[in-house]
């Protein structure tokens, strides 16, 4: 037994509704990984000794990666730590070693134990690293009732130990990456499996365990996300942009701001800020003059870049109106739910009682209500609903949808209710 697992052992599991914070006994500091910081494995002779150490290992194996956000372009990892039993824990380099896909093979048919698994599996995927079965600790304690489920505040309240607090945002892209850097990132994963165990038996005393399961083969089994359509549109103050000649100033600018950030590998906010953005399209500025007037292009600003940014103004300006992007993106799916009362409603009322509906089940069974069901489910099923609203019929839209079978089988009823009381 682990000293981790000894102390969670000898405390109370810190669930919703327990008493206060303050009678519980101080959280003990976790300063140092067991075995002391592992060294950076960078080469390939080094990766293959963990591959052989972890495929020798037993239990499941934790994972987690660390991205340079806000400072590189795209989202690659730049730090790999695991952690199994009978291997220990490691700091894998994926600039010196690219390709994991012999370690991914290695513990393939392991459970892989992330936290906030949809927010690394993309750049695991990215360096060969697929799980073929997984236990997300940040999900398990949302459909345990957790109000609070970042990392830290679960190996505190569930385990009684304080993690190291102050490096998540930091560049990791550095090389040679500091120690207390390293031992930072060694840390997020000595505890994790740990975590793991005490949360699977949380979630089977709540009777919830199978629905755990099921949301982790969903993520499992999750193909990568496509690409998003049009991804300047999400350009933050988009909202105050209204003519079209103005979008395709926001269009030209977000394009070339990324074909910059992506060719000097930088986050393109560095690059150039989005309000700075919207505000050349608000303004359409004529020439590089009254570019450097806005704020965004300030005096700093060299004159090759606010002739670079002016080019792109004047090729929106240039645009005929046949070119020109169109407001809004084309829906896939029910309008914003603020002009549904204006629209359908009939669709506006039949969305109100299932939202009541589900607010109200989510509470009694102690999780969130995105969890139980996801918003856009519901309001596409309150949308179109089937034509004649029995439990299957309902049930056949829900599973449509991907709703998974535990969800189903909660909402189905209260959903057929909402339907047939406003008239479905």
């Amino acid at each position: 037994m682990t000293d981790a697992q000894k102390t969670a052992e000898d405390s109370t599991l810190r669930t919703p509704g327990d008493s206060p914070p303050d009678t519980r006994p101080a959280p003990v500091p976790l300063l140092e990984p067991r075995e002391g910081t592992p060294p950076v494995t960078a080469t390939a002779e080094e990766l293959a000794e963990v591959v052989t150490a972890f495929a020798a290992g037993t239990g499941p194996v934790a994972v987690d990666a660390e991205r340079a956000s806000g400072y590189r372009y795209g989202q690659r990892a730049y730090l790999v730590q695991l952690r199994r039993e009978g291997a220990g824990s490691v700091l894998i380099d994926p600039v010196g070693c690219p390709d994991l896909s012999a370690l991914g093979e290695a513990i393939a048919d392991a459970e892989w134990v992330l936290h906030a698994a949809t927010q690394d599996l993309p750049c695991l995927r990215d360096i060969g690293m697929v799980p073929s079965r997984l236990f997300d600790t940040e999900l398990a304690g949302r459909l345990a009732g957790f109000a609070r489920v970042g990392l830290g505040a679960m190996v505190e309240n569930v385990l009684g130990y304080a993690l190291e607090k102050g490096h998540s945002a930091v560049d990791w892209s550095t090389r040679p990456l500091p120690e207390p850097w390293l031992r930072y990132a060694a840390l997020d994963v000595e505890l994790l499996v740990d975590l793991r165990d005490a949360l699977e038996d949380e979630l089977s005393r709540q009777g919830k365990l199978e629905w755990a399961h099921q949301e982790f083969a969903a993520i499992a089994a999750a193909p990568p996300a496509p690409p998003r359509k049009d991804p300047w549109r999400r350009t933050s103050g988009m909202h105050k942009v209204r003519r079209r000649r103005q979008m395709a100033v926001v269009r030209e600018l977000w394009t070339t701001r990324d074909e910059v950030a992506q060719r000097r590998d930088i986050s393109p906010g560095k690059v150039l800020g989005d309000a700075a953005i919207i505000e050349a399209a608000l303004n359409l500025p004529p020439n590089t003059h009254a570019l450097a007037t806005l704020a965004g292009f300030g005096h700093r600003m060299g004159r090759r870049q606010l002739e670079q940014w002016q080019a792109a103004v004047d090729r929106a300006r240039a645009l005929p109106e046949s070119e020109l992007p169109q407001p809004g993106q084309p829906l896939n799916g029910p309008p914003p739910p603020r002009s549904w009362a204006d629209k359908d409603p009939a669709a506006a009322a039949r969305l109100a009682a299932a939202r009541t509906a589900v607010t109200a089940l989510a509470e009694d069974l102690n999780l969130p209500q995105e969890n139980l069901i996801t918003p856009d489910t519901v309001r596409r099923l309150c949308w179109e609903p089937p034509a004649e609203p029995t439990k299957e019929a309902v049930a056949a839209v829900l599973a449509g949808h991907g709703a998974r079978p535990w969800q189903i089988e909660q909402v189905t009823p209260i959903l057929t209710e909402a339907l047939t009381s406003t008239g479905a």
